[in-house]
């Protein structure tokens, strides 16, 4: 009987030293389960990140190339204007603001502002003088009414900001 009730015991403290063992092993599974979809969470939430700031670059440089060819579209436009007769250019007033407009087979500059999508294209003339005795151009000088710089100007909203890109070059009545 002694032997039975030693054998008892025994067994007794062994279930209980495998419960306590099982108790911590479980404990620490649910550590390393916390652990593992913390890893995965923080993982993901990285990769979003870094997809949302790839697609805000890319419409970025989307728009900004799209504005390089508007404005090489606009100087396209006053260079036709310039074709068609100098007074085209010539009978714009120095520092408003035109729009280019295609119109009837061909380019105008319109007073009314005109929006391509996104974009507004603004162009301005401004007349150009020449130094009296190198005939180069200057700031100060005779007004030479057979040149005017000309400025473009394509502008967007990105992310709540303006964006501007202004390309400038001068015009010559090659024609006459």
């Amino acid at each position: 009987m002694k032997h039975l009730l030693k054998n008892i015991i025994l067994k007794k403290n062994l279930y209980f030293a495998k419960a306590k063992t099982r108790g911590k092993v479980c404990g620490f599974m649910i550590v390393e389960i916390l652990i593992a979809v913390s890893i995965i969470t923080v993982s993901v939430l990285a990769a979003m990140a870094v997809a949302q700031k790839s697609i805000y670059i890319s419409r970025q440089a989307f728009h900004a190339t799209q504005a390089a060819f508007l404005l090489e579209e606009g100087a396209e436009a006053v260079r036709i204007l310039r074709d068609n007769t100098w007074t085209n250019i010539s009978g714009l007033t120095a520092g408003t603001n035109y729009y280019p407009t295609f119109s009837g087979g061909t380019w105008i500059l319109s007073g009314t502002a005109d929006t391509v999508g996104i974009f507004t294209r603004v162009v301005s003339v401004a007349n150009v003088n020449r130094d009296n005795i190198t005939k180069d151009i200057s700031s100060t000088g005779t007004d030479d009414p057979g040149t005017k710089l000309v400025t473009i100007t394509v502008s967007w909203p990105e992310g709540g900001v303006a964006v501007n890109k202004t390309l400038q070059f001068y015009i010559i009545d090659i024609f006459s």
